[in-house]
């Protein structure tokens, strides 16, 4: 039986898309293009913050777009009150918030738990938000999504969520037409101005990251290889807490900013290495994309790390600095270890696509309606 569908998108139009909004954007196209295929279609109403670019979504007749214009609270006050207009019987938020009142079944996404992992690395209003919202949120919802095994264990430990209510859904990451070609790898570098040969790191500059240490091992690293001219490039935006003292020492360090998402695959495909040893990740978009785009990848062995990397790529103890230099030095002499890694990520990557990961999300959706339905029928 079709479900009437109330989908959060608000986070889907960001201009410069981070995971989270990056996630919301594929999978709701995903959904979108999925739904079409179904003998009967569910409706979907996408909610937004501001207008959608026309080509955003796949055309569809089944498939309704409102903008709801607030400049704050918008989820708690102006989409619910859109939502008790509307009655959907699904309200689904790609994100960690539901509405605090509203109609229905829900279901959320938990991305992570890093706040309180590692309270210290969020301000304390930030952390407070999200600590409030994701416990009402898990609470509330029919079904959780969780991006990882490793948040699915979080929130049973952290919230105390019924294993019962939790669904593991891996996010997709988008698969290329082709591998970038020398050229187009050439390209970036040169918009860059990257160094020939680099070690790449990609992510918001932030505590959790471990930039301090990811600095020190590039530094001892070059010590060792008595080399000056290889680079370490930080692509993404500094983060709150961000210190330039992390990088006291180092030299031949370049941070980027933030980074166009067309030339992610140039810069991914033209590294030495992705080195990511971020102490606590939910998914760890970065080292899929690198293992999709043939960047041999260096990770943390923490977190949902293992689960993304598998045995395709090198996985360290985030916080032991040797150990990372080590790998490094693995991935720059080791041309047949290279070799392995990038074909085993390949292979590894294949496993997160935004067709699985919609699937799996319109059986929650129908799992949810039927759990209502039966509550309903009950009473």
């Amino acid at each position: 039986m079709p479900l009437r569908i109330a989908i959060d998108a608000s986070r889907a139009t960001s201009a410069q898309p981070t995971g989270t909004e990056n996630y919301a954007r594929r999978l709701i196209q995903a959904l979108v293009q999925a739904n079409e295929s179904r003998q009967e279609p569910d409706r979907y109403a996408l909610y937004f913050r501001d207008d959608p670019a026309p080509e955003l979504f796949p055309e569809s007749a089944h498939v309704e777009l409102i903008v709801l214009r607030a400049p704050r609270l918008w989820t708690h006050l102006r989409w619910a009150r859109a939502l008790w207009k509307a009655k959907p019987d699904i309200t689904f938020a790609p994100a960690h918030t539901l509405p605090f009142i509203f109609p229905g079944a829900g279901i959320v996404t938990a991305h992570d738990l890093g706040y309180k992992r590692f309270p210290a690395s969020h301000p304390a209003m930030q952390r407070a938000h999200l600590d409030i919202t994701t416990r009402f949120s898990q609470a509330r919802a029919a079904l959780v999504l969780a991006d990882s095994q490793a948040t699915a264990d979080d929130l049973r430990r952290l919230y105390r969520t019924p294993a019962d209510k939790i669904r593991v859904v891996y996010p997709g990451i988008d698969a290329p037409d082709e591998l970038p070609s020398p050229a187009a790898i050439k390209s970036v570098r040169a918009k860059l101005r990257l160094p020939e040969r680099y070690f790449l790191f990609v992510g918001t500059l932030q505590p959790r990251k471990n930039i301090r240490r990811l600095a020190q091992a590039f530094t001892r690293w070059q010590r060792e290889h008595e080399d000056d001219e290889t680079g370490l490039v930080l692509t993404g935006a500094k983060g709150w807490l961000f210190e330039d003292v992390w990088l006291a020492g180092a030299s031949n360090v370049q941070v980027t900013g933030y980074v166009d998402e067309a030339d992610k695959a140039g810069l991914l495909a033209g590294s030495i290495a992705l080195v990511f040893p971020s102490l606590y990740e939910g998914f760890g978009f970065p080292a899929a994309e690198a293992m999709r785009y043939g960047a041999p990848v260096i990770a943390s062995n923490t977190s949902s790390l293992p689960e993304v990397v598998g045995d395709a790529g090198l996985l360290v103890d985030p916080e032991d600095v040797s150990a990372i230099a080590a790998a490094m030095s693995r991935c720059s002499r080791d041309l047949a270890l290279r070799r392995q890694m990038i074909e085993r990520g390949f292979k590894q990557a294949s496993r997160f696509n935004w067709d699985s990961a919609a699937a799996q999300v319109i059986d929650a959706f129908h799992e949810a309606g039927e759990r209502a339905s039966a509550r309903h029928r009950a009473i």
